[in-house]
């Protein structure tokens, strides 16, 4: 018997973010995961960290790149919890984060 509840299509919302694990930028990326979880732990359904080389930070929502170092530089948290929360949520409010 399956007692998984049925999944909500509002909260089916993935985030990953890829790091180069050349540069050691997993903390930055770790840190910013949670930032995200926290931020929007009912909306998401998965947030990975993926492992890549050659310089990249990328934070893709269901697939779409939000931001990219090479074009924006390293994000602040608050700019990547506005860009996520247009996607995921765009009536919650970030707080303090909207200022």
């Amino acid at each position: 018997m399956n007692t998984t509840p049925p999944e909500d299509p509002a909260n089916t919302h993935r985030v990953q973010i890829e790091y180069c694990t050349q540069c050691r930028w997993l903390p930055r990326a770790s840190w910013l995961a949670q930032e995200l979880l926290t931020t929007f732990e009912t909306e998401l359904s998965e947030l990975a960290l993926k492992p890549g080389t050659g310089g990249v930070f990328v934070v893709r929502v269901d697939d779409e790149v939000v931001w990219d170092r090479r074009e924006q530089g390293f994000p602040e948290p608050t700019a990547v919890k506005r860009l996520v929360r247009d996607r995921v949520a765009p009536e919650k409010s970030l707080g303090h984060s909207e200022k």
